[in-house]
């Protein structure tokens, strides 16, 4: 079991496998979000265990399609809980090891320049399903 929540403690979830990777996104949506690590989570392994009433939504103009949650009383960013079959979730958010390591940068175009990338994981200028 795999155990996360917010900075104030009111959202509490659990992952009852580990999250199938991880991923270091570069873009500014995610960093200004909060989220640029993030775990890959299969919707049916993820819980909310308390708090589900104070994940808040926030929906993206057009070209964005993802809904961000965060808290509401400490404005944690979740990452994309519910967007999907497998869905990206804020490894900071998480409390115990996911036992996975970062996979690889996207985006690494769009990272501001005092950002050094200190791991060996693989870089996509743009998104890896596209930079191929």
């Amino acid at each position: 079991m795999i155990k996360g929540s917010c900075n104030c403690g009111g959202i509490k979830f659990e992952l009852t496998a580990p999250p199938s990777m991880m991923a270091t996104c570069h873009c500014t949506r995610c960093r200004k979000a909060g989220t640029s690590t993030s775990v890959f989570v299969k919707e049916d392994t993820f819980r909310w265990i308390e708090g589900e009433e104070l994940v808040s939504e926030y929906h993206p103009l057009p070209p964005y399609t993802y809904t961000r949650k965060f808290c509401k009383r400490c404005g944690t960013s979740l990452g994309e809980p519910g967007a999907g079959e497998f869905f990206p979730l804020n490894a900071q958010c998480l409390n115990d090891d996911p036992q996975t390591r970062n996979q690889h940068h996207e985006f690494v175009a769009e990272k501001p320049d005092w950002y050094e990338i200190c791991d060996n994981a693989k870089q996509f200028l743009i998104h890896p399903l596209e930079d191929e």
